[in-house]
């Protein structure tokens, strides 16, 4: 068995992308089963580059099953942060802006991937860009703008409901809530808007990014009244007897971990 996973590893750097593909479905599968889990972990330095370089392959079968692979591995918290050493945060970024659009499914589990590893301090620090002022909050600002413009009514369909889950995540640190409460960049406003949303995952997120915000409220109040007039309906709303309650300010909120479902699929070049 361990013979054959490695060779299996290997073709996912083969030249055929007709090879990489189906090694990459194959993978897929493995992640989603723990004996699978257990196996690739163990393999970890050879299986998470790989993974990670099929992300920006051409072809959307090899990247899509790449992507789901990573969303799985990743629930492993050390398998995250050597994700966020490897580069995963601004792979996953820099392929949802280019591609995204043209590969809904794709663009799903790339955001599943960024819940994942804002789990872990590292990952955090890397969406955040913490360390680099001339891009610091730019890859929060490209979340922040897509979480806003593609709302549906239909969970299925809503691609980007998880940036809800990533923006609780960044904001149990003090850098992250920061940059969402920056008036010049007016994030917080963006997001207290979707708590109208009919998405249940959506709402949640949105409650608890302002429950963890609200923790700054000794040194960001200014900040918080600039935005009065959106943030006291989001707070008001659910005592007025709607269905989403934000619990009391005791500790901040923190999202779970994501996990794809794995079906082996049919490759595509």
């Amino acid at each position: 068995m361990a013979d054959e996973l490695d060779e299996l590893l290997d073709f996912l750097s083969n030249s055929s992308p007709q090879v990489r593909g189906a090694a990459a479905d194959i993978v897929r599968g493995l992640t989603g089963d723990a004996d699978g889990l257990r196996s690739l972990t163990a393999r970890a330095d050879r299986a998470l580059p790989a993974l990670l370089r099929l992300l920006a392959s051409v072809g959307g079968g090899a990247c899509e099953a790449a992507a789901d692979s990573l969303v799985n591995l990743s629930q492993d918290a050390e398998l995250a942060a050597r994700l966020v050493v490897l580069g995963g945060v601004a792979a996953a970024m820099d392929v949802m802006v280019k591609r995204g659009g043209e590969q809904p499914k794709l663009a799903r589990s790339l955001v599943m991937l960024l819940v994942n590893l804002t789990q872990v301090e590292s990952g955090i620090a890397a969406l955040l860009q913490v360390g680099d002022d001339k891009v610091q909050g730019l890859y929060v600002a490209k979340l922040v703008r897509s979480f806003c413009r593609s709302s549906s009514d239909s969970e299925d369909e809503d691609i980007f409901e998880h940036i809800a889950s990533i923006l609780v995540n960044i904001s149990k640190v003090e850098a992250g809530r920061r940059i969402l409460m920056e008036p010049k960049r007016g994030l917080l406003k963006q997001i207290i808007r979707q708590f109208d949303s009919t998405n249940q995952l959506r709402k949640r997120g949105v409650a608890g990014t302002i429950r963890n915000c609200c923790f700054e409220a000794d040194t960001q109040i200014q900040n918080l009244l600039s935005i009065a007039e959106y943030l006291w309906p989001a707070l008001l709303l659910p005592v007025a007897g709607k269905e989403i309650h934000p619990p009391a300010l005791s500790q901040r909120q923190e999202e779970p971990q994501l996990k794809c479902s794995c079906q082996n699929r049919n490759p595509s070049n």
